[in-house]
């Protein structure tokens, strides 16, 4: 199983605890980590502002730490996780995601979503359209991504979004385009537009949710006439590893103490436990067909699961 790890970068509140004039070279400091440790590839979230609540707690944008990022790795591949397509026009994202592409010399994962968090749209000044609304919008984007990356002058035209003859040069060095990942896990539309469009889909769910996503996703692949095996199941979800409960209990306290995030939510998420829990239900995802594992690590900053999930790397 392939593994990448989120950099801190204040969305969560996991630089809550880091001084301003040090949070810059926390990130840092962190993508250079999770190069050095051998994991597959680094993610950033597309947000703004902090959850749980809105804060004036500092939260570094998504795709500037992209372009930032591709500079100081050299290996890792880069992800986000996942972009909200309704925060930026889709011609000007490709154009985006296409220079981060020739960059980083061919490392980025192209990862897209519908967008969910209204607060967020209303602070901002944006729209939030119904979801269905939104989801098609994701639609119009995916196709002006794959023309954008692929022709030399595409044309489009239509409800949300129209391009003619928009020029992308350069192109991304990974063809045809960097992977794309269609992101969310609404049954009827997304996974139908994943199995239309999308390398990878990616879900926050447990084992059997793993499960019942993949059945409806190759439902949909045959009924879009797409080979199931095409496209890449993976997970998203909380890691925290632990030496023993007791070590498990203290780190909780002091993520609900700095984030403001219950208790229980972590000890609800699958992911969360002794190493030996944890790696456990790892290999259950694996046999359910999950390839990937996209991992925050809440305690990234002041922790030892990121070292402690990097022996699955190693073994």
């Amino acid at each position: 199983m392939k593994i990448g790890v989120f950099v801190p970068q204040g969305w969560r509140m996991d630089l809550n605890s880091i001084k301003l004039e040090d949070q810059w070279n926390t990130i840092l400091s962190a993508a250079t980590n999770i190069e050095k440790l051998g994991y597959e590839s680094i993610w950033v979230y597309d947000h703004f502002h902090t959850v749980p609540k809105p804060t004036q707690d500092p939260t570094y944008e998504c795709w500037t730490l992209m372009s930032a990022l591709s500079q100081k790795t050299s290996t890792v591949r880069l992800g986000q996780m996942c972009t909200c397509n309704s925060y930026r026009n889709p011609a000007y994202l490709t154009k985006v995601a296409s220079n981060i592409d020739v960059m980083s010399n061919g490392r980025l994962e192209y990862a897209i979503g519908a967008g969910w968090y209204d607060h967020e749209y209303r602070a901002y000044g944006y729209k939030y359209p119904s979801a269905g609304v939104r989801l098609k919008m994701l639609e119009e984007s995916l196709i002006i991504y794959k023309k954008m990356t692929t022709e030399e002058t595409p044309i489009f035209k239509g409800e949300y979004y129209q391009i003619d003859g928009a020029i992308n040069q350069p192109k991304p060095i990974q063809k045809p385009y960097p992977p794309l990942w269609v992101c969310g896990g609404g049954e009827k539309v997304t996974l139908k537009l994943l199995a239309k469009y999308g390398d990878y889909g990616n879900w926050d769910v447990d084992v059997n949710g793993f499960v019942e996503k993949s059945n409806i996703l190759q439902d949909h692949c045959e009924n879009v006439g797409r080979d199931f095996d095409e496209i890449g199941r993976t997970l998203h979800t909380n890691v925290l590893i632990a030496q023993n409960r007791k070590d498990l209990d203290t780190k909780v306290e002091r993520l609900a103490t700095y984030t403001n995030i219950p208790k229980d939510y972590y000890y609800d998420r699958p992911l969360i436990g002794t190493k030996e829990e944890v790696f456990e239900t790892i290999e259950e995802y694996k046999d359910a067909g999950c390839e990937y594992l996209i991992a925050y690590i809440p305690d990234i900053v002041w922790g030892d699961s990121v070292n402690y999930l990097s022996e699955l790397i190693q073994s």
